[in-house]
């Protein structure tokens, strides 16, 4: 007997049994692949870190050139000569503290809980610089990134990324001409800690004073600028105890 194909029972069945078929192709897929997403996910951090600190593969006329995923974990190893995470204000080695989730640990702060902050010291043209994640709140969605500074709290590179800002505006906190305006601005103000503001007002569209603590808004993306600005802020209150040991040595 044929099937009678326009009973409301027929489209019912057919959907549920697409569904099913369709789960379990996407949940073989992702157990299948999950080594090969686990590996992508690690490179991707250690480029970023690794970009933050300048150790990338930019060009003068380039945009972001990341160094590539079949050397990244060789240079990573070379780079970052140590890895620890901040507890309680005291540091502790973690090896692994590249893949802590930075979000899960501010909200373990904000809960009054304890939390894992990571720190990487790397070395650049024969300095140490101390590399700390950042996570915050763009327009739409989640922003974050690493910033390397030297004792003297001068920053030494950023790297920005975003969940879903809006493309050709708040998007472009990840390009070049952005992030390389951070370099070689100071966290400090007379002694304090002041961050860097995003600023529309800044009238320094070169970024040739690096010691007013702001840099160039992004036109457009307002929002996504003061994102960036309470970012590196809430950065500097997690981390200032730690800082401080920095500069006081």
């Amino acid at each position: 007997m044929a099937l009678n194909t326009e009973k409301n029972t027929y489209t019912v069945v057919f959907a549920v049994i697409m569904v099913a078929v369709v789960g379990s192709v996407l949940a073989f897929l992702a157990s299948a692949l999950r080594a090969r997403i686990d590996e992508n996910e690690r490179f991707e951090k250690q480029q970023n870190i690794l970009y933050a600190m300048g150790v990338n593969e930019n060009t003068p006329e380039s945009g972001v050139n990341f160094i590539p995923t079949d050397v990244v974990e060789g240079m990573f190893t070379e780079r970052i000569k140590k890895q620890y995470v901040l507890v309680n204000g005291e540091l502790e080695e973690d090896d692994q503290a590249y893949l802590i989730d930075m979000k899960k640990q501010l909200d373990a702060l904000k809960k009054g809980g304890d939390a894992r902050l990571p720190v990487f010291i790397g070395e650049k043209e024969g300095e140490e610089v101390y590399v700390l994640p950042m996570y915050g709140k763009g327009l739409w969605d989640a922003i974050w990134g690493f910033m390397a500074v030297d004792k003297e709290m001068v920053v030494q590179g950023v790297y920005f990324d975003h969940k879903a800002e809006t493309a050709g505006l708040g998007a472009n906190i990840k390009m070049r001409f952005f992030m390389d305006d951070f370099t070689g601005e100071s966290l400090l103000d007379a002694g304090s800690y002041a961050g860097i503001t995003i600023s529309k007002t800044n009238n320094d569209p070169l970024n040739q004073d690096k010691a007013d603590n702001e840099v160039d808004a992004l036109a457009g993306a307002t929002i996504t600028g003061n994102g960036v600005s309470a970012m590196i802020k809430e950065t500097l209150k997690v981390y200032r105890p730690y800082l401080e040991t920095i500069r006081n040595n």
